[in-house]
């Protein structure tokens, strides 16, 4: 079996790596727009029912061919379920009551840091140093970014209460990404997605009932479904069949290391979407984003046991 570590990033790979961040970028943006009109859980529950309704046509047929090999990898298969599909997006969207989008998006740079700490403290899994060095450069870029390329906006930065939650959530991708990676790629991603989808909305059914008696959604204009609709479709199924896929191929810290394009993405939706100013502080941190990115995806001359 060709180790991941070894795989070169032709074009079709590196559009599998770049769409999640593109449509996850969106879904930041999108539950901040939403976290009034409806609450966290009800917003979970309608992104993972409209991606199953989505999912059915094509993905029954291998959930239902693979669902010997669920029970096989039950543990993994549940672990990825509660972490990356139910809980994840849960606190993300409760944390996004509390805080801004700037400071979601620098929690979720952490990502990859987490990924190697939890490939190495489960499975031994080393990380390289080029890995390590690019992370670090990408890292810079976000921050570069997200500051506006001002330090002293780092320095006094103001942390909310759902950052912690956020932060916890990234915790749950993290360990999604890295339990994500032990499935075997002979399972077919869409019927793996479907069956973690079904049990990630039995878990938040109960949630929502708790959740309604104190609140409701407010479902009444347009805007709201056309953001509903993105987000149950996008970021959830196109970008989660993409992710699987790459963490597959590529493995989950190559993966996981282009997180960091969220925040390009974020600037050229802003500019080409919303006419907002393009600046040079965000050419400045879109160009150390992509050399992190580059250099963690360089071929090294040794090959450690891959995250």
């Amino acid at each position: 079996m060709a180790n991941p570590s070894n795989t070169k990033l032709d074009w079709r790979t590196l559009v599998l790596l770049l769409l999640p961040p593109l449509f996850w970028a969106g879904n930041f943006i999108a539950g901040r727009a939403v976290s009034a009109d409806v609450p966290p859980v009800a917003l979970s529950l309608i992104r993972w029912g409209l991606a199953t309704l989505c999912l059915l046509p094509f993905a029954l047929k291998p959930f239902l061919r693979d669902r010997t090999h669920y029970l096989a990898y039950r543990w993994h298969v549940l672990g990825t379920a509660v972490t990356g599909v139910a809980t994840f997006n849960l606190l993300v969207y409760w944390g996004l009551h509390t805080t801004s989008a700037t400071n979601g998006i620098i929690l979720n740079s952490f990502i990859p840091f987490l990924v190697a700490i939890f490939g190495f403290l489960l499975y031994r899994q080393h990380l390289p140093g080029n890995q390590l060095f690019g992370l670090l450069v990408s890292l810079a870029g976000v921050l570069t970014v997200v500051s506006h390329g001002d330090l002293q906006v780092l320095l006094t930065l103001a942390f909310a209460p759902g950052d912690i939650i956020i932060f916890l959530a990234m915790i749950c991708w993290a360990l999604f990404t890295v339990w994500l990676k032990q499935i075997p790629a002979t399972i077919d991603r869409s019927g793996l997605m479907l069956c973690q989808v079904l049990i990630a909305l039995a878990l938040l059914l109960p949630l929502y009932v708790w959740e309604s008696q104190t609140t409701t959604a407010h479902i009444e204009h347009a805007q709201t479904i056309w953001t509903l609709l993105y987000i149950g479709i996008f970021p959830s199924v196109i970008a989660f069949l993409a992710y699987a896929k790459a963490v597959s191929l590529v493995g989950s810290v190559r993966a996981s290391v282009f997180i960091h394009a969220m925040p390009i993405f974020g600037s050229l939706l802003s500019s080409l979407l919303l006419k907002e100013p393009f600046h040079g502080y965000q050419l400045m941190g879109m160009l150390t984003i992509f050399c992190g990115i580059w250099l963690a995806n360089r071929q090294a001359n040794t090959s450690p046991t891959k995250l």
